[in-house]
């Protein structure tokens, strides 16, 4: 029996791509908006991908999403998803 995809993998893995189109868009390096964010470059990497450990989705705090949302010169509300919808609360 195969699970169902998990739906916040879907979420971090649109965040990543949204993070990558912004940074490409400002023609800055991973590196680059890191350091302005200020965070690793490792842990920029894996936000762009959308995972935090492999098989694990990114869970940034909210401060990096502002953080990030203010480097790349994007509105916060474009840059996060819409949260996936119908989980049960705590999950």
């Amino acid at each position: 029996m195969s699970e169902s995809p998990d739906p916040w993998s879907e979420f971090a893995r649109e965040l990543g791509v949204r993070l990558l189109r912004a940074r490409a868009e400002k023609h800055l390096s991973q590196e680059q908006v890191a350091h302005a964010a200020g965070l690793a470059t490792f842990t920029y990497r894996k936000l762009e991908k959308g995972e935090s450990n492999p098989g694990t989705a990114a869970n940034p705090r909210l401060r990096t999403l502002v953080l990030l949302s203010e480097v790349l010169g994007i509105p916060f509300r474009d840059l996060v998803p819409t949260p996936p919808e119908g989980l049960a609360p705590g999950r």
